[in-house]
């Protein structure tokens, strides 16, 4: 053993030098050991479509403090690594890059553009790899998923195949979010919104109709079917059930007045008119009373026929102008509010989306949601924070079907045949039902159309356009990124795992879908604990985005900091919050905290007289001889009794200020101090000697899952034998 360490601690000499040393000695790989108890958590995929950013650095500290703290308790630990192909935003940053060339996806065609696609995610997965091992991430690397690749492509085809036989896979025209610049169906949880000023128009549809409505979108209302009151409001309870015949703006129209208690009576009149085709809202009360829905808006955002001769081919808002032009001369609005209205935006391009019916594939939930349901009742799977079981329950009981279908070229394409004849000249009642004029949603019967599921198809089939829901797949990771559907002794070993560490905003998404997804394919919960991390927004409390200029760029604070630092200060900010303000001061002060631990361990071992041999073999805490030593070494223990209880409880926040507090305080400024005069005394000098060691050995490890690379460089230093990461965790004693 060395007798000085250096003056002053490197993280950047020293950090790259140490994972390297942890891989060389594929301390990070778990094999199947039937003698030890198996313990996984799966990365939450992160898409292959740049660079981490914060959350990812927030999430993946955590699940590595939790990998390396349980892998020191003796458990066979894998942490399973992978990236997900996220199917509309990784083509919509390809899309980009094409258009600065002066190119577009149909410029490639479908087959080059795919090329393009696999060659951007070799580029960033290798990108986004190389910086969680930056963070110090002791994944398997062994073990590297893409959602993508051969093995997880035939989980997906087995899920939508077992899905299709039991009749809970199906086609119809539903109302969806459409997205013209992606060009595709985007779920409820993947538009965003916006707040804008716009005006609220109070108006009746002609001099005849006796209610007035209010609107933001009076070009939507060419489609109306339908008023819907509250069934309680006595303004307008003569007229429920009434049809009246209107002629609005050249369109001659049948509008009935119908009751439902979810409208509003506080807002505007309490009257809203139904455009049936082009609100999911509106559509559901359509369909309770059998309403007609007429798509007067297409996928290109323009007017359709049905609109009228004198809107055809308009765009929504020249539209509006030329409704509301006509409305004040017929001397019909009665009065214009300017208002604040959330304008509804794709989440990936941040394209104004259009409700719009069309035609997509969708799964049946109601079968899939029970289990799913009674497991996070029952207690089998559990929420932290336990607020969050209210918010999957309240979603996951109303949840409606699945649209797994996307329009895109990235993505696992449908294992769908139709016969090539059909797909050309498509029945114009069952595949191309663009019209959308019936008085319910489509769902067509699979048994009514020639197609077929699966893979090798007879002759004269061709494969549908569409690709699934990058979710479906996603919702498949914790098994098949393991060898689901195969016979994989790994899945048979390590699944289900044990605790998810995920955000809040893809509960729904991801979570959820997990969950069933797993209880149905594998007969099995995915995981016995949820961890739901705080969302980290900046000082003033905004959203971090580069494009805002709000962002930060953990790459940076390790630079200037050392992963150490970021990992203590993201998890010393951590503290029961759901909303993270980052201050860049935490980690600053995981910076000094790390020098802190370097200079008391070189005065440490500056003072030490011992042989190395004595020393290594101290596993049990050394007697106490005086009323200091008792005082801190019952110090000692309560810090090892309270990091594990507080790992266990999610308690990361606790977890750092705890043993910041301990070894900066209690031994540093404290026991540290009175150790200088105990070893003024030879009758004590040796005893404080081995209880300083003894400290350092124990601090070091509890420090280890936070602070993984100061701990094992000083642990080489001290010449111990085993590496820190795989010794033993401290027991309290």
């Amino acid at each position: 053993m060395n007798k000085e360490l250096s003056k002053q601690y490197e993280p950047k000499k020293v950090e790259p030098e140490i994972y390297q040393y942890w891989e060389k000695g594929k301390f990070f790989e778990a094999n199947i050991d039937t003698g030890k108890e198996p313990f996984c958590m799966m990365i939450p995929p992160p898409n292959v479509t740049g660079e981490l950013h914060m959350g990812h650095a927030l999430n993946n500290t955590i699940i590595d403090s939790l990998i390396r703290w349980q892998r020191m308790k003796g458990k066979n630990a894998l942490y399973q690594p992978g990236t997900d192909h996220a199917g509309i935003a990784t083509q919509n940053k390809v899309e980009q890059k094409l258009a600065k060339e002066g190119k577009t996806r149909l410029d490639l065609g479908r087959k080059n553009f795919e090329k393009e696609v696999w060659n951007w995610k070799n580029q960033y997965e290798k990108r986004i790899l190389g910086q969680l091992k930056t963070l110090g991430c002791s994944c398997d690397w062994q073990r590297n998923r893409f959602t993508m690749d051969a093995e997880y492509t035939e989980a997906v085809m087995t899920a939508f195949k077992h899905y299709y036989d039991k009749g809970w896979i199906y086609q119809g025209t539903r109302v969806v979010n459409w997205c013209p610049r992606c060009a595709t169906s985007i779920s409820d949880i993947e538009v965003k919104h916006k707040p804008q000023k716009t005006l609220l128009y109070y108006f009746k549809y002609d001099l005849k109709f006796p209610i007035t409505i209010a609107t933001t979108r009076p070009e939507t209302k060419l489609g109306d079917t339908g008023v819907a009151v509250h069934p309680k409001d006595k303004r307008y309870k003569k007229f429920i059930g009434k049809t009246f015949q209107i002629d609005f703006a050249g369109q001659k129209r049948e509008i009935k007045v119908v009751a439902d208690s979810s409208i509003n009576r506080k807002f505007g009149t309490g009257a809203v008119g139904l455009t049936p085709a082009h609100s999911i809202i509106d559509e559901k009360i359509a369909d309770k009373n059998h309403l007609e829905k007429i798509k007067i808006i297409d996928e290109k955002i323009r007017m359709t026929e049905a609109a009228g001769k004198d809107f055809v081919g308009l765009r929504p808002k020249a539209a509006r102008e030329k409704v509301v032009a006509w409305l004040r001369d017929q001397k019909l609005i009665s009065r214009e509010v300017e208002i604040e209205h959330n304008l509804s935006l794709c989440d990936r391009c941040s394209t104004t989306v259009e409700p719009l019916p069309s035609l997509q594939w969708f799964l049946k939930m109601s079968q899939l949601a029970k289990p799913a349901i009674e497991a996070v009742k029952t207690g089998k799977i559990k929420f932290h924070p336990a607020f969050w079981k209210k918010v999957y329950l309240a979603w996951m009981e109303n949840i409606e079907d699945w649209c797994i279908s996307r329009q895109l070229w990235w993505g696992h394409r449908l294992p769908v045949w139709h016969k090539q004849e059909e797909i050309r000249n498509p029945k114009s009642e069952i595949l191309n039902k663009s019209q959308f004029q019936n008085s319910k949603s489509l769902e067509i019967r699979n048994s009514d159309l020639d197609i077929y599921v699966g893979d090798n198809p007879p002759e004269g089939y061709e494969q549908v356009e569409d690709v699934l829901d990058t979710w479906f797949s996603s919702a498949l990771w914790p098994f098949a990124a393991l060898g689901w559907p195969q016979p994989s002794p790994v899945f048979q070993y390590y699944f289900p795992t044990q605790i998810l560490s995920t955000a809040r905003d893809i509960i729904f998404l991801w979570v959820a879908r997990m969950i069933f997804s797993s209880l149905e394919l594998t007969g099995e919960i995915p995981f016995r604990d949820v961890y739901i991390h705080p969302t980290i927004f900046n000082i003033e409390g905004r959203r971090m985005s580069k494009s805002l200029g709000t962002g930060v760029d953990p790459l940076e604070l390790i630079k200037k900091y050392g992963a150490d630092a970021v990992r203590f200060g993201l998890l010393a900010q951590n503290t029961g919050v759901q909303d993270l303000k980052f201050s860049e001061d935490t980690i600053a002060a995981g910076a000094k905290f790390a020098n802190k631990i370097w200079n008391a361990v070189r005065f440490v071992r500056m003072n030490l007289e011992i042989s190395d041999t004595k020393l290594q073999k101290m596993d049990k805490a050394p007697k106490a001889i005086t009323d200091h030593d008792k005082k801190f070494l019952n110090n000692l223990n309560n810090i090892i009794k309270s990091t594990d209880n507080n790992l266990t409880n999610f308690r990361f926040g606790q977890t750092a200020q705890e043993l910041y507090n301990f070894f900066w305080h209690t031994f540093c400024d404290q026991y540290l101090e009175y150790s200088k005069e105990q070893m003024k005394d030879e009758k004590l000098k040796k005893n404080t000697q081995k209880i300083l060691y003894y400290t350092i050995c124990q601090s070091l490890k509890l420090m280890h899952p936070i602070m993984p690379f100061i701990t094992e460089e000083i642990w080489r230093e001290l010449g111990q034998k085993t590496p820190l990461i795989i010794s033993e965790w401290p027991k309290s004693q």
